[in-house]
């Protein structure tokens, strides 16, 4: 199960991540109480971090683009030396009380551009760092990571928004990116060979287009995320922090994002070890429990209620996004997978600014608590949807060592090259 851990590329990406999510753990709490102790205002809270949503999805098929032309390394690098700047100056800005919705808004939209810029490379790395036999260990592996940093940056940033503020929160965010840029700069990517001499950037995104539609599943479910996504982020993301100021409180609020990542590091340990032969069916089904955090906070508000909420929400990402991930790794090519996971990420993803941003004014007229409950309903219908498609309830996943290449693009398929000898050697994506 740990036998990832081997390859060297492969250690230097998980450090990577695991360190990025440390710092991104504690990011959101911290900027959320940051922008309320501004403004008090979720309007506002949701431009902020709408800007940011938004930006990502503007510009998340040129990372696609860049992560499939030149080395990932690079791109991942320099990502992160960036977004330290930018959560730094954040950080500057609300430890001064010189912060201002405006700044923010410009550096959330510049966070935004990094995250579009790292996060295709990041993905796209993974299944070139190991053997094809060890996708679907080395994505469990990588979740295992970084949602045991997750759980600490949760804990941490509730814990530091409690007792010295959100300016400090943000500042652990910038040097948390400063460390992964370290990491990252041990990685050895290749760039795929297919593209290193391909054609203009719109021919690009032409291939990476019939790659991603030639597959009925991966269409399928990016619809249905881009539905649960929207509604997950607006329910949990602004009127989260605004139902715990007034009931459960800040420092609890922390503890029950900690409890929803360590759900997931459950989940994790559940995924090393499954073997299921419709995986992403079963991923799939599991995002039925993410529901739950939605409905706790709207009909009981209670720290009891929300922490296994959150615990079975986690456990419920976790095996989709393993699933995910290692259906997507075992059917498309690697030279064109960073722009497929684009395409996958500018799809799930482009509701979420929506959703941020509209939910303050739809829980002004309708309520709080009627928003809730509009949003889970939202959830499980999104998911009912997807289950609905024969495609996403059919796929198989590949066996070891399996070759088939020439297959139909609905057929599983390894289209992955030998890995590399070190030290030279060629995430979510998902919903």
């Amino acid at each position: 199960m740990l036998a990832p851990l081997r390859h060297a590329a492969f250690r230097h990406l998980a450090a990577g991540r695991l360190v990025n999510m440390l710092g991104n753990g504690v990011a959101p709490i911290a900027l959320a109480f940051a922008v309320l102790d501004l403004t008090g205002s979720v309007r506002d809270l949701g431009l902020v971090v709408g800007a940011r949503s938004l930006m990502t999805v503007l510009f998340v098929l040129v990372g696609g683009v860049v992560a499939d032309r030149i080395p990932r390394r690079l791109v991942l690098v320099g990502s992160n030396l960036l977004g330290a700047s930018t959560q730094a100056a954040v950080a500057a800005l609300v430890l001064t009380g010189a912060a201002t919705v405006p700044l923010l808004l410009a550096l959330a939209a510049v966070n935004g551009i990094v995250s579009a810029l790292s996060q295709p490379a990041s993905a796209a790395a993974t299944p070139q760092t190991v053997p094809p036999e060890l996708i679907q260990s080395a994505n469990a592996i990588l979740r295992l990571g970084v949602n045991g940093g997750m759980i600490g940056g949760a804990a941490l940033g509730g814990l530091l928004v409690a007792a010295v503020g959100p300016g400090w929160g943000l500042a652990v965010d910038a040097i948390a990116f400063a460390v992964a840029a370290a990491a990252f700069a041990g990685l050895r990517v290749a760039v795929p060979p297919q593209t290193r001499a391909g054609g203009g950037v719109v021919a690009d995104l032409r291939e990476g287009w019939t790659e991603f539609t030639a597959r009925t599943w991966v269409w399928v479910v990016v619809l249905g995320f881009m539905v649960l996504n929207g509604a997950l982020a607006g329910g949990v993301n602004v009127l989260g922090p605004t139902v715990a100021d007034d009931t459960v409180g800040r420092g609890a609020w922390g503890v029950v994002l900690a409890a929803e990542t360590a759900g997931m590091l459950v989940g994790g340990l559940i995924a090393l070890r499954l073997r299921v032969r419709r995986l992403l069916r079963l991923g799939v089904a599991c995002m039925l429990a993410a529901s739950l955090l939605l409905l706790g906070l709207a009909l009981a508000p209670l720290t009891v209620v929300l922490i296994p909420a959150a615990v079975a929400a986690g456990i419920a990402v976790e095996q989709f996004a393993v699933a995910w991930d290692t259906s997507i790794a075992q059917h498309v090519p690697a030279d064109r997978l960073a722009r497929v996971y684009s395409y996958d990420m500018l799809g799930s993803w482009v509701a979420i600014p929506i959703g941020q941003v509209g939910v303050g004014p739809v829980a002004a007229a309708l309520g709080t608590r009627g928003t809730l409950l509009i949003l889970a309903t939202l959830v499980l219908l999104s998911v009912l949807g997807m289950l609905a498609s024969p495609d996403v309830r059919r796929l198989t996943t590949v066996a070891p060592g399996r070759s088939v290449a020439g297959a139909p693009p609905d057929q599983p398929v390894a289209t992955h090259p030998p890995t590399p000898p070190d030290p030279v050697q060629a995430g979510a994506g998902g919903g």
